[in-house]
């Protein structure tokens, strides 16, 4: 098995090496001052993964070369100004932009974060007209992208927006995998945003993920409580008792398997966490302080139940490195081969679930007739 230095199944790697059909991955640049640049080339620099995919990078040619020689890569790249024109076998540069960019690594910058907003409209774009297959997003400065045009929080939120389906932020490992009610949503406001419909529709979203995303027929999910010991009866708190325990009751007469609440603070360090498929978070830190303790540099961020696949990496723009090659690509390199695994496996349960096998009539029984 070839190694890339990340941790990928064996499963996945043969899922990814038999299908011959390549999939074009579109990757938004994110923020050039920070990382992502970085990890993005130090991940194509290995040309073993034109091998699985078509990479095609959202940004200038201008702006790559200048990175290429920045970092020292060893680099041939396509430069094209249609994404219908894409070539396989090599590195593809889209021309979001043509003016030059001044690039100052760790510094934030408004023009910088309206040019990674250029990219993800761009490759958005491409992967809602089918040109890309899936979208891998470098890390963003969820503050200097704010504008008039632009006003969400990150990238899930721009996503759900433009994309069909309802959203779930899905953080996954080989081995764990957390989704969350809230994500991007203010500590104090948690509880107002937290209803039964909401949740259900969280719930049905990672059910489903799992059956058609990662391939588990009847997933387990376990679902964390809101306040500190689920409420304690109400002495902590009556939302767990009143609006969480009465919904995980209603999905599970729909044939799901969902429990809890689970108290946050002993459900990881207990390892009660293996015993189930993904765990629902109500808000934020709640799951991702666990998840990122347990998987940093591995983790992928999942935007399921879109209808359309995209992946992260599970770290931000590390303005304090960046510039200085020592950026890790592996979490990067994890949500590139992820979303590809992603896209195999959705695309093998539409075969199964939309072609079912066609029933041959029976033949008719001459030797009973007269």
């Amino acid at each position: 098995m070839i190694n890339f230095g990340v941790k990928i199944t064996n499963k996945s790697w043969h899922l990814t090496r038999m299908n011959k059909q390549k999939i074009k991955v579109g990757i938004s640049i994110g923020d050039l001052n920070g990382i992502g640049g970085e990890v993005v080339l130090k991940t194509l620099s290995d040309n073993r993964i034109l091998d699985f995919c078509t990479p095609v990078i959202f940004a200038s040619t201008k702006v790559i070369s200048f990175l290429v020689n920045h970092f020292k890569f060893k680099i041939e790249f396509n430069g094209l100004n249609d994404p219908k024109k894409i070539i396989d076998g090599k590195v593809n540069v889209y021309n979001v932009w043509k003016d030059p960019v001044r690039i100052e690594f760790g510094n934030e910058s408004m023009e910088v974060g309206a040019l990674a907003i250029k990219s993800l409209e761009s490759a958005t774009r491409a992967l809602k007209n089918k040109d890309i297959d899936i979208l891998v997003t470098a890390p963003i400065n969820k503050s200097n992208i704010q504008s008039e045009k632009f006003n969400f929080p990150g990238h899930t939120d721009y996503l759900a927006k433009e994309l069909e389906g309802e959203s779930l932020m899905f953080m996954v490992t080989d081995n764990l995998r957390v989704g969350l009610i809230t994500d991007h949503v203010p500590v104090k406001d948690v509880t107002d945003h937290i209803t039964p419909e909401l949740i259900t529709k969280k719930l049905d979203a990672m059910h489903n993920s799992l059956v058609q995303d990662f391939g588990i027929n009847k997933p387990k999910i376990a679902v964390l409580g809101i306040n500190p010991h689920t409420g304690d009866n109400g002495v902590i708190g009556e939302e767990d008792d009143t609006v969480l325990r009465p919904t995980i009751k209603q999905v599970k007469y729909s044939g799901k398997l969902v429990f809890g609440p689970y108290a946050a603070d002993s459900f990881f360090g207990s390892d009660n966490y293996k015993n189930f498929d993904a765990i629902l978070a109500t808000y934020h830190d709640q799951g991702l302080i666990p998840f990122k303790t347990l998987s940093f540099g591995q983790g992928v961020n999942f935007t399921a139940g879109l209808n359309r696949v995209r992946t992260s990496p599970d770290h931000g723009t590390a303005y304090e490195i960046a510039g200085k090659g020592k950026a890790d690509e592996s979490s990067f390199k994890e949500a590139l081969f992820t979303g590809i695994n992603i896209f195999r496996n959705r695309q093998q349960h539409q075969d199964l679930t939309q072609n079912p096998l066609k029933i041959s009539p029976r033949k008719p029984d001459y030797k009973k007739r007269g």
